[in-house]
């Protein structure tokens, strides 16, 4: 009944008689007599318009018009304040997005500098390299930065030594893995025996790698300087069980899964400079940590005292925990007593 009610009223309010209606004389005669009621007010007054959209408002269950303002603006007080209360910030979205950038940046910044000095030095260097052979292409990363022993040495082309050791191909999947295994290992030797001795292995081990790869033909020894870490710090716990991919293995094999890894995949001529590196890391090995100990023997590979005050000065006094504990486990290492053959 409430519904037929308003409807009636709207219909009435909304739909004055025209002007130019034709009127039967009844109607006329009715209109037109004295004993008529004056007027009543327009319908279509401000106040019965505004009672009008009240009723319609309530008939349809919304919220009036200064309900809604109300809430929108509390709604956007609501919204313009933080947790605690405190009023927040606004700034465009290009700001938002060059503070993110700009902290992103700064934090991988930190985590470079975060790197051991020499391990990082090793790493710049790749990625040098690696740049500069992605815009020269790869027949011309070969031509320029190969090792050619002619013009090495006659040619004095001295820069092919450092490009040797350093570049590891072009950007790849291979490529990642061959970055990550030089940062890791890398790293675990330089903490272990200091900045100054992990100097000493790299040099040896570049001086070595050249000579070998001039002399078999091999262009590039990064993948061999990579071998030789893993082969010296497999030596120090050969027993350690370790992962590789999915499998546990023993540590002393890990330098061969990764030669095989890389033979499955190039061919057989791909485990040449994973020798030369198994090679190289067992001549530091041996000279560092076996031959010394044996009668007469010399620990003729130490870093000397000054390049360990000059690239550790907070640390040459007192030996890192990590030397001291290599140390501990090559003492504590024990020999087999063998088997008596019969005789």
């Amino acid at each position: 009944m409430r519904y037929l009610i308003t409807a009636i009223i709207v219909a009435v309010a909304w739909s004055p008689l025209p002007s130019n209606a034709t009127t039967s004389p009844n109607t006329a005669a009715f209109v037109n007599r004295k004993s008529i009621v004056p007027a009543a007010p327009s319908l279509l007054s401000s106040s019965s318009t505004s009672s009008i959209e009240h009723l319609l408002y309530e008939l349809r269950g919304g919220a009036s018009k200064s309900k809604r303002k109300s809430s929108n603006k509390s709604s956007s007080s609501k919204n313009s304040r933080t947790i605690t209360g405190s009023k927040k910030i606004r700034g465009s979205q290009k700001n938002v997005e060059k503070l993110s950038i700009a902290s992103k940046n700064k934090g991988l910044l930190e985590k470079y500098k975060a790197i051991l000095p020499m391990t990082r030095l090793y790493i710049t260097s790749v990625g040098i390299f690696t740049l500069l052979g992605a815009v020269l292409g790869e027949e011309g990363a070969q031509e320029m930065m190969a090792l050619d022993p002619i013009r090495t040495i006659y040619g004095l082309e001295l820069w092919r030594i450092p490009s040797a050791a350093s570049y590891l191909g072009k950007l790849s999947v291979g490529w990642l893995m061959s970055a990550y295994y030089l940062y890791e290992y890398g790293s675990a030797m330089e903490r272990i025996h200091g900045t100054g001795q992990h100097l000493i292995f790299v040099l040896l081990q570049i001086t070595m790698l050249s000579v070998f790869s001039m002399s078999l033909g091999v262009p590039f020894f990064g993948s061999s300087i990579i071998t030789s870490m893993l082969h010296c710090l497999s030596r120090s716990v050969p027993r350690q069980d370790v992962k590789w991919l999915i499998f546990t293995v023993p540590y002393w094999s890990l330098p061969y899964g990764l030669m095989l890894a890389d033979v499955l995949q190039q061919g057989a001529m791909a485990s040449l400079p994973h020798l030369m590196g198994m090679l190289t890391g067992h001549f530091y090995y041996y000279h560092k940590f076996i031959w010394p100990k044996m009668p007469g023997g010399e620990d003729w590979l130490a870093a000397p005292d000054w390049l360990k005050r000059r690239l550790e000065p907070s640390g040459f006094d007192d030996q890192d925990d990590g030397r001291k504990q290599m140390e501990r486990v090559l003492k504590k290492r024990k020999k087999g007593k063998g088997r008596k053959l019969s005789g």
